[in-house]
């Protein structure tokens, strides 16, 4: 081996490669990410779990308040309803409701009574 073949092999493995940005690189080519596509995305997650937020105050007002509140409206309607024709048909007795109206509203102030 001669000295300048030695040389030629030593100064080949030392060069320094180019760094320089190009036109093939794959992160040129990567789209970049906007800032408005960040913020319509938080927007819609904001929307998102305002949604949900509702959608959960929705489902405790009607299993907290309205359910129990109809329950026991239409179960004590059932309950004078049932009675009135267990008594016609065990005890020959006509049971009328004078006012309907004061009967709806009457069920309705002891129903909100008791909750």
């Amino acid at each position: 081996m001669s000295t300048s073949s030695l040389t030629a092999s030593v100064s080949e493995s030392f060069v320094i490669p180019d760094t320089a940005p190009s036109e093939n690189d794959e992160v040129d080519s990567l789209p970049s990410i906007s800032s408005s596509v960040l913020d319509s995305e938080e927007d819609y997650s904001d929307a998102q779990r305002e949604w949900e937020e509702s959608l959960e105050q929705l489902q405790l007002l009607l299993t907290m308040i309205i359910m129990p509140f109809a329950g026991k409206y239409f179960g004590r309607k059932f309950a004078y309803w049932s009675w009135a024709r267990y008594m016609e048909w065990m005890h020959n007795v006509e049971i009328r409701w004078t006012s309907p109206a004061s009967f709806k509203a009457a069920g309705a102030i002891q129903a909100a009574s008791t909750l």
